[in-house]
């Protein structure tokens, strides 16, 4: 399931990622995102935005409550 954000909002991505497990999302003016077991997966190293976002959101989700 792929599921598009216009905007990044780290609070909403985490919470979608968390619900589904597994599948694929894309920020509008970033890229797709792979994710699995509830945690994004790590993107392309050499693009510094993905990364940040990829440690905010996991980061996000490890803070939601079970």
């Amino acid at each position: 399931m792929l599921r598009k954000f216009s905007t990044y909002r780290p609070h909403q991505v985490a919470r979608f990622v968390k619900v589904l497990f597994k599948g694929q999302f894309a920020i509008e003016g970033v890229g797709e995102f792979r994710f699995d077991h509830g945690k994004v997966l790590l993107p392309e190293v050499s693009d510094k935005q993905k990364l940040t976002i990829f440690k905010e959101v996991n980061g996000t989700i490890a803070a939601l409550p079970m």
